[in-house]
Parts: structure tokens; sequence; C-alpha cells
């Protein structure tokens, strides 16, 4: 989920980002038909945006389908500074704000929905969830608890067992290695929580996303005392770039001031990256901008790669429904 607004600021790759900027010609506008595109992450009545509005924003902004996803939370882990953001109506993003769009707009959207994995109940309602609503995505796993939990291990075995990626999001204590003063809003622990559920439950695909995620791909992650380190160059050694090479199942969601910062950070690195992992990189908004669009398109990547990260890596995961 989207944090407070985080600027980024994004220096010239001379003729590739005056490409760019001629083919996008204002905020919110329809980038360049070249490919299809898919946001692998966004939410119902978000932003602003009831559903109307959410597809009528991905029609100027070229989008074609959209990973709709819940947040189902206990109130007291949810952070105050979400709730001017979110439905008033409900906690956190309810399951049923996501049926309700998706039953609206069925030929757009695709349902996600995270039941808290701590209730005695959650891989019955997940099974029913799926048979009934169809849900693809078990996201937005967001919670104040570790992820490798055992109760946490056992949903996701069951998600690889129904073909669902989970889509998951981190916050860490910062500085690392301290111990919090005052309240900090962190969830799921950290990326060596994620590995060792990697690692117990190869059959399921896990797409990380946030800033507790994507300070990773630095390797000086660990004495990094920011949450969004702008404009810092990457470092060797990122855990990011040791999981994609060591599991198979393990994607990056590019979403949210998180995803650009960290990929707007060191743009030669970046765009090795994104060539090197183009089959683990999905394009993401969390938003309902087209930043992300523009920052890939201004570096000028290949053709097959630039397609697979915008659209054919999230139908791979979760393909069209059959007409």
């Amino acid at each position: 989920i989207l944090k407070a607004a985080v600027g980024a600021t994004l220096t010239s790759l001379g003729p590739a980002r005056a490409a760019a900027a001629q083919a996008q010609e204002a905020p919110g506008a329809r980038p360049a038909a070249r490919h299809r595109i898919v946001d692998v992450h966004n939410h119902p009545y978000w932003l602003g945006h009831n559903p109307r509005k959410m597809v009528e924003n991905m029609d100027r902004c070229g989008i074609e389908r959209t990973w709709l996803l819940s947040w189902e939370v206990p109130e007291d882990e949810i952070s105050p500074g979400y709730y001017a953001t979110l439905n008033p109506l409900g906690i956190g993003i309810p399951f049923s704000d996501v049926v309700r769009s998706c039953e609206q707009f069925p030929d757009q959207f695709v349902a996600g929905y995270a039941i808290d994995p701590r209730r005695p109940y959650a891989r019955e309602k997940l099974r029913s969830a799926v048979a009934i609503h169809g849900v693809r995505v078990y996201g937005e796993l967001k919670l104040r608890a570790h992820y490798d939990d055992p109760d946490f291990i056992a949903m996701y075995r069951l998600c690889g067992d129904l073909r669902l990626p989970v889509l998951f999001h981190l916050d860490v204590v910062l500085p690392p290695g301290s111990v919090q003063t005052s309240r900090q809003w962190w969830y799921g622990g950290d990326l060596d929580r994620v590995e060792r559920a990697l690692e117990v439950c190869p059959d399921t695909v896990f797409i990380g996303h946030s800033p507790g995620f994507w300070r990773e791909i630095s390797g000086d992650a660990g004495v990094e005392p920011l949450a969004y380190p702008e404009g810092k160059p990457i470092r060797p050694g990122g855990k990011i770039l040791k999981l994609l090479e060591k599991h198979p199942n393990f994607y990056c969601d590019l979403s949210a001031g998180s995803g650009h910062t960290a990929l707007s950070r060191d743009l030669e690195f970046t765009r090795r990256f994104l060539v090197e992992h183009q089959d683990r990189c999905l394009f993401g908004r969390d938003d309902v901008d087209t930043k992300l669009h523009d920052l890939l398109i201004s570096l000028a990547l290949p053709d097959e790669a630039l397609a697979k990260i915008l659209s054919s890596n999230a139908y791979r995961l979760v393909p069209a429904p059959q007409a």
C-alpha cells in the first residue's frame, strides 16, 4: 500500500528520456499504446477513486487489467496516516470492497484477498473466496506479525495449491537493529523471514513490495537509516538480488513510492537489473499516476523485457479468463 507521498528525482537519460517526455503529454494521460499493461497492485475505493473512477483512470493510462487487493487487518495495526486515503466505511481495505468492484467491472479487475492467517477460519474462508468470488491473488499481506510464523506458512502452502501468488508488504524498524522508542508501523519482520517462507514453500510464488522490501536492493540496507534512501547509489550485495538468483518463486512488485525510489536511485544499475530479471519484475502502481511507466520508458529497455514487465509476467501468474 502506498505510503506518504514521496518525491523521487529522475536524472536525465538523454534521448530516451526526451522520447518519454514526448510520449507523455500530461500526468494521467494515456501512454503510447505499444504494449499491453497490467497493474498488479491497486486497491478499491483508494485515493479518492471508486470503481468507476478507477476504470476511467485505467483507460487514460492504457491499463487493461488491475489486480485489486484487499488489506484485511485489525484496526490497531493500521497507521493513522492511512485514514485519509481509505474508504471510511470499513477497516483497512475490506474484501467486500474488492468483490463489489469486481462484480461491477469483471473485465477490468482481478480479485485479491489476503485474510489474516492468524484467524482460525482463515484457510476455509480463502477456499470459499476462490470458489465463490474468483479470487486469483493472495494480497495484500500486510500485518504486524512475522511472515515465517507457522500459521502463515500453512496459508502460503494453501496458496501454492490454489495457484494464488502471495503479494506481501514489508516495513522494518529503523534504524536497522534498533529497538523502537516510539511506535513504528513495521509489517512482516524482514526479508530473512520471507526467505524462510520461500525455502519451505517452493510451490508458492511470492511477490515483494514496499519500503522494507525495496531498501534491500542495495547491499548497505543493514546500515541505511532511511526507509526511502533517495539518490544514493546501489551498493553490491543486495538481498533482493541474492533471493532472485536463489529462488525461482520470488518476484518483485515495482509499485508505489518505494519501488520508484529504488529504481530511480541508480539508473545504470536499474536498467541492468530489469533486463537481467525481466521474467521476475511486475508493473504496478499502488496509485493512480503514470510515474512508473514514465520511468520504464525512459530506460529504453529492450522491447521484449518491457513487454514482460508491463503485462506478460502478470498474465503468466494470473492468466486472463478464457472467453
